[in-house]
């Protein structure tokens, strides 16, 4: 038995007419539907189809976010420029594409930034001259006591090696001394280097004759640059400190008081 698909009437399987509604059985039932429905238009695609997110949207709030990490003032100029041609872009597209939240979100990290600029250039101009000056203080703070240090090493190792007298070189007194191995260690391997914090030390040939045993010693200390440090100093024998503002310290110079 089977089943009518016009009136539900229950018939013989061969039965090729239905004798309640006379409906002939071997014809589609679903052709006079199919041929009644309605075509597709052409934009039912995009009423189902999902709303892409903007580009310019995404790329508006990344540039936002980069601003504050990687690229200050050029990515907010870029969340700027890209927050408002992705809102435009997704006003036009007539509900295809979303992600205004991000765009705007793009547009005010953006723009805060930009606003912020002055502030910001006004709290460098302060800071960073402050910056150096501390920097430079403690540079040449730090060539001082290196020069102390030499002072004190100098007399310790002329004690211990008195066939030698006083070293002039930062070597000999270093770790790795070897014209008197016993007098070696005075000194730091830094500034046996002769360069230590913006400073170089070097000897000042017009203290030493060459001659052995050394009676006599002097050693400079220079900024190897202007934002090193303004002051140049020079110690000797005496260890009194001296200092010039400009060339090569000597034992002529003014005393550091």
């Amino acid at each position: 038995m089977k089943k009518c698909p016009y009136c539900a009437e229950a018939i013989q399987d061969d039965v090729q007419t239905c004798p309640l509604c006379h409906m002939n059985l071997t014809a589609d039932v679903y052709a006079t539907q199919r041929a009644a429905a309605p075509p597709a238009m052409a934009g039912d695609a995009y009423a189902t189809a999902a709303a892409q997110t903007s580009g310019k949207a995404t790329a508006s709030l990344i540039s936002g976010i980069a601003a504050y990490v990687i690229l200050p003032f050029i990515g907010a100029i870029a969340a700027i420029v890209l927050g408002h041609l992705g809102l435009s872009e997704i006003k036009k597209s007539a509900g295809r594409l979303k992600g205004d939240g991000m765009a705007i979100a793009g547009l005010v990290l953006g723009y805060v930034q930009v606003a912020g600029l002055p502030l910001i250039l006004i709290i460098a101009a302060i800071a960073i001259p402050n910056l150096i000056r501390s920097r430079m203080a403690a540079n040449e703070a730090s060539a001082v006591g290196s020069l102390r240090v030499l002072t004190t090493g100098e007399i310790a190792y002329a004690s211990i090696c008195p066939k030698i007298g006083f070293a002039s070189s930062l070597a000999e007194m270093g770790p790795n001394g070897s014209a008197c191995p016993e007098g070696k260690g005075q000194i730091d391997g830094t500034l046996a280097l002769g360069f230590r914090n913006g400073y170089r030390f070097t000897p000042s040939t017009a203290n030493f004759s060459g001659q052995a045993p050394e009676t006599t010693f002097g050693w400079n200390a220079d900024p190897v640059s202007t934002s090193a440090g303004t002051r140049h100093f020079f110690v000797d024998q005496t260890g009194v400190i001296r200092y010039t503002m400009s060339g090569t310290a000597n034992a002529e110079s003014s005393i550091l008081q």
